[in-house]
């Protein structure tokens, strides 16, 4: 019989600190536990929830479900480390060969991640007919010509979301010729666009590997802490997904850490709609909470400089954190890019190091209590002015962001945040709930379990009906895969979108299911 959910773990893995909280069964916070992020991820978590156990009046054994939330896999891509090479197999000739495969990658993360590129005859047109036949022989030969070099295999196919039957036909050439290597097929990943869906399956390939670490790291550190419960990994939308659906669909947990966080403002303020502000020791994220989940993107997203069109949160991400450095620049002042880091509490001037950062200007405006302030007597760096400009950059960034005139209700989380002033313009209210430093491990804690289908229907001989059943129907059957109760899981959004100029009628449908944890 399975166990009924009893308490919950729920852990970030930041660039700065790693934290862990525990919730019961009626998302109450009961135990919270930060500690500095570890270059060994399993250590990392292994230390939060040993932490977090010390200061819970309760047994581990009644954890029963873990979540996770974390930046491995953005940072995996922004520092072109730990990436699987892969095979770019597009679908497409002779229709797409003026534009190569990865063309506008970064030449280092183009270099980290390809195996080679090839496009082989084949491909939809929009109705879903073939363009022409799919040439099996060419890549086979391709295959067998770099099979020495290739870990994985990312195929792309045109039009492949009307019709995907060229892409699984490669899927079976490739574990034929190169047996039991991870394959991504783009049409399960992006939507319409063809650079930017194969640019989202070649970087989900590539990062089959750092899902393993990760997955890898999270059992290990669960074992060394005796928690038998079943496991998670927070996705783009700030909802839930398997462990197995992890390691197909990587990708998918770019934007977890914001999104887990603004999931976790809107708990801790009981708001549905707002913005919301995550301030790390890098960084600022601001996004928007529709309904309860983050705003998603409607524009292409630039993830180390390639971009993607899958589903991510619409975020403006600034170069404001608590670690951010300041420094004179001739008679000016320099604020960020570059940070201190998970070093705050040994290099910054309250904690008796020599680099003045945004936490030693919140100290000195009295804003935070951290350190000492006395050691920043002697600064001769102009901190009131360093605090003057990164208020002005978030502020320009909450205007940004809105989509209505006038002020908005913002929400102000994550452990940085102590840096931030009690108002900011273009702010009619600036929350700072308790517990605002763990924002993001209580809304990985809280997440519910969804899956999502962006597709184009052809309508001919159908009815929309009809299609819109097949694409509900398929979105149910995705949030199940990632771990949603069967009985529970309900159609949160739909959206139908008519093409039009088309000889023949055809639809494009986004549907999204969500549902809470199944205990199976």
């Amino acid at each position: 019989m399975p166990r009924p959910i009893d308490l919950r773990l729920g852990i970030d893995v930041g660039g700065t600190n790693t934290d862990a909280v525990v919730v019961d069964n009626n998302q109450r916070l009961l135990a919270q536990f930060k500690t500095p992020t570890t270059f060994d991820l399993g250590t990392g978590i292994h230390q939060a929830i040993a932490g977090v156990s010390s200061v819970l009046d309760a047994p581990l054994d009644r954890v029963t479900h873990v979540m996770l939330g974390t930046t491995h896999a953005t940072n995996a891509i922004l520092e072109g480390r730990e990436l699987l090479k892969t095979a770019v197999v597009r679908i497409g000739a002779p229709a797409t060969l003026s534009i190569p495969p990865l063309l506008d990658w970064p030449s280092e993360l183009r270099a980290a991640a390809s195996a080679g590129e090839v496009i082989v005859p084949g491909g939809s047109e929009v109705s879903g007919e073939p363009i022409v036949p799919f040439e099996r022989q060419e890549l086979v030969r391709f295959l067998e010509e770099h099979a020495g070099t290739i870990e994985a295999v990312a195929i792309t196919s045109v039009f492949s979301p009307v019709s995907a039957e060229h892409e699984l036909e490669a899927e079976q050439v490739v574990h034929e010729v190169l047996g039991d290597v991870p394959v991504s097929l783009s049409y399960r990943i992006g939507s319409l666009g063809l650079l930017e869906r194969e640019n989202a399956c070649v970087l989900n390939s590539s990062l089959v590997g750092v899902a393993r670490k990760v997955v890898s790291g999270l059992n290990d550190a669960l074992e060394r802490n005796g928690i038998d419960a079943v496991a998670y990994l927070t996705q783009n939308d700030g909802t839930l997904m398997g462990l197995d659906y992890v390691l197909r669909f990587p990708v998918l947990s770019i934007g977890s850490g914001p999104a887990n966080s603004m999931r976790g403002a809107g708990y801790l303020t009981q708001e549905t709609d707002a913005l919301v502000i995550d301030v790390g020791g890098t960084s600022t994220d601001i996004g928007v909470l529709v309904n309860g989940f983050p705003r998603e993107s409607s524009a292409a997203v630039n993830i180390g400089g390639v971009r993607t069109n899958f589903r991510m949160p619409d975020l403006n991400s600034i170069a404001v954190g608590g670690g951010t450095k300041i420094a004179q620049d001739g008679d000016g002042i320099k604020v960020g890019p570059e940070s201190v880091g998970h070093r705050l509490v040994t290099d910054s001037l309250v904690f008796g190091g020599a680099s003045p950062t945004l936490s030693d200007a919140a100290v000195s405006a009295e804003r935070a209590d951290m350190g000492k302030r006395d050691l920043l007597a002697d600064t001769a760096v102009d901190l009131t002015g360093a605090l003057r400009i990164a208020d002005e950059r978030v502020a320009i960034a909450i205007d940004q962001m809105k989509t209505t005139r006038g002020d908005a209700r913002v929400i102000a989380v994550g452990g940085g945040s102590v840096v931030l002033p009690p108002e900011l313009e273009g702010a009619s209210v600036v929350l700072h709930p308790e517990h605002y430093d763990v924002a993001n491990a209580i809304g990985a804690a809280i997440a519910s379990v969804s899956g999502q289908v962006d597709k184009v229907f052809k309508l001919s001989g159908r009815t929309r009906q009809e299609v819109t059943d097949e694409a509900t129907t398929d979105a149910r059957n995705e949030a199940i895969s990632a771990g949603a109760d069967p009985a529970a899981v309900e159609i949160v959004e739909i959206e139908e979108v008519p093409m039009a100029y088309l000889t023949e009628p055809v639809i494009r449908i986004r549907a999204k299911a969500a549902g809470p944890l199944s205990t199976v």
